[in-house]
C-alpha cells in the first residue's frame, strides 16, 4: 500500500490482535449475527488488518456493515442456499448474507469439489460485501490449492472513453503456495485507485493522482486532486486512468469478474439491478490434479526468489513480489499490534459503549 494511505506515526493507535478480534466479533453478534459466524467474520476482517491491508479492514468496513444491519440491508441471519451444483460447481444464491462470512464457507466449498475433481468453481449471488478477498484466496493456498477470487461490486467505474459508471471496482485476487518463501498473494482492483482508499485518504489528508478518477462527465482528472466528499461528485476509472495509459485493460479485466461472478450465477449485472447485490467466485486449483505438490512449491520458491533478489532501480530499496509485504507486515503486526488511526479508535468506543460491550484496548 502507498505511503500516503498508511496511517501516520502521530495518529497510530496499536491494538492487540486478540482484542480486535473479540471486540469485533462481540459487535457482529450485537447485529444479529450468530456467534460462529461473528467469529468467521472477525477473522476475515481481523486477517485483513494484520496484512495491512486497512482499506478492508475494520477501519473502512465494519462502520459499513453495521450501517447496513441496521438498515436491513444485509441480512444477519441468511438463509443461503445452493440453487444449482455439479461435482465440480455451485452457485450460492446468499440470501442477502455477508460474504465476508459466506466467502470462506464458498472457497471451502470449492476446495471440496478440488479434492474429488481436481477444480472447484463456486459463484454467489445477492450477497453483500467480500471484504479482502485475498483473504478467501488464501484459504485455498493453505491447503495446498491455488485461490481465484473475483467480486463484482457497486457501480462506480466508467469504461473507457464513458461518461457515466457502468463497472463496480470488481477485484480479483489469487493466491498459490511456496514451500519456503512467503505465499504469492495478489489481490488488487480492476480500477486505478480501489473505492476503499478514499475513505483511507480522506482520513489522512492525502490527495488523488492523477488518472485516478474523473469530473462528473467522465473526463479523466489529469492533476493531483483533493478526496472528493461524496459520491455522485467524481466517478472511478479504470486501472490504466486513459486509454493511452492503459485503462482498456482495466476496462477489460473489470467485464472479466463480471462475467465470472454475475452472468455464471445466472443473473444481471448490478448497472442492471442496483438493488441485486454484490456477486462473487470462488475458484481452488488442486495442485496435486496437475503436477507434483513439492515440485509445484520448490518451483514456486525459485521464482519468487528470483523476483526477491532482483537488484532494485536507482531510489528504490529493494524489489518485493505480490504477498511479500503483507507476510512481512502480518509478522511485525502480531507482534507489536495493529495500528488503527485514532479517529477509528474513536469509532469503537463509540459503538461498543452503545452496545453495552467492551471497548478494544490498547497497547
Amino acid at each position: 500500500m502507498l505511503e500516503r494511505f498508511k496511517v501516520p506515526a502521530e495518529d497510530q493507535v496499536r491494538v492487540p490482535e486478540d482484542s480486535l478480534r473479540e471486540t469485533v466479533g462481540a459487535i457482529f453478534e450485537k447485529m444479529g449475527v450468530p456467534a460462529e459466524d461473528a467469529a468467521l467474520g472477525a477473522d476475515v476482517l481481523t486477517s485483513t488488518d494484520l496484512r495491512g491491508v486497512e482499506t478492508h479492514g475494520v477501519s473502512n468496513m465494519l462502520r459499513t456493515y453495521v450501517g447496513q444491519y441496521n438498515q436491513g440491508t444485509l441480512n444477519p441471519r441468511p438463509n443461503w442456499r445452493v440453487t444449482r451444483e455439479s461435482p465440480g460447481t455451485a452457485v450460492i444464491d446468499a440470501d442477502k448474507g455477508l460474504a465476508v462470512i459466506l466467502g470462506p464457507k464458498a472457497m471451502n466449498m470449492a476446495i471440496e469439489k478440488a479434492r474429488t475433481v481436481g477444480v472447484g468453481i463456486v459463484t454467489m449471488f445477492n450477497a453483500g460485501h467480500s471484504g479482502g478477498i485475498g483473504h478467501h484466496a488464501m484459504l485455498a493456498a493453505q491447503q495446498d490449492m491455488v485461490g481465484l477470487v473475483t467480486t463484482a461490486a457497486s457501480v462506480q467505474v466508467v469504461p473507457t472513453f464513458g461518461a457515466e459508471p457502468r463497472l463496480g471496482t470488481n477485484p480479483i485476487a489469487m493466491a498459490a503456495p511456496a514451500k519456503n518463501e512467503p505465499p504469492f498473494l495478489f489481490d488488487a482492483a480492476t480500477s486505478a485507485v480501489a473505492g476503499n482508499k478514499l475513505g483511507l485518504a480522506r482520513r489522512v489528508n492525502a490527495n488523488m493522482e492523477p488518472g485516478w478518477i474523473t469530473q462528473t462527465d467522465g473526463t479523466p482528472i489529469m492533476e493531483e486532486w483533493p478526496v472528493p466528499e461524496t459520491r455522485g461528485t467524481y466517478f472511478h476509472l479504470p486501472l490504466g486512468g486513459t486509454r493511452e495509459m492503459g485503462s482498456h485493460k482495466g476496462y477489460g479485466l473489470a467485464m472479466m469478474t463480471e462475467i465470472l461472478g454475475t452472468f455464471l450465477s445466472g443473473v444481471v449485472p448490478t448497472v442492471l439491478d442496483m438493488n441485486g447485490g454484490s456477486k462473487h467466485s470462488f475458484t481452488a486449483y488442486n495442485i496435486a490434479a496437475f503436477t507434483d505438490v513439492d515440485d509445484f512449491k520448490e518451483k514456486m520458491d525459485r521464482m519468487l526468489q528470483m523476483l526477491r533478489e532482483t537488484p532494485p532501480a536507482p531510489g528504490h530499496d529493494r524489489v518485493l513480489y505480490p504477498g511479500l509485504s503483507e507476510y512481512e507486515e502480518e509478522q511485525d503486526r502480531r507482534a507489536n499490534g495493529i495500528p488503527l488511526h485514532k479517529e477509528v479508535i474513536e469509532w469503537f468506543s463509540d459503538i461498543c459503549g452503545e452496545l453495552s460491550i467492551p471497548t478494544l484496548r490498547t497497547m
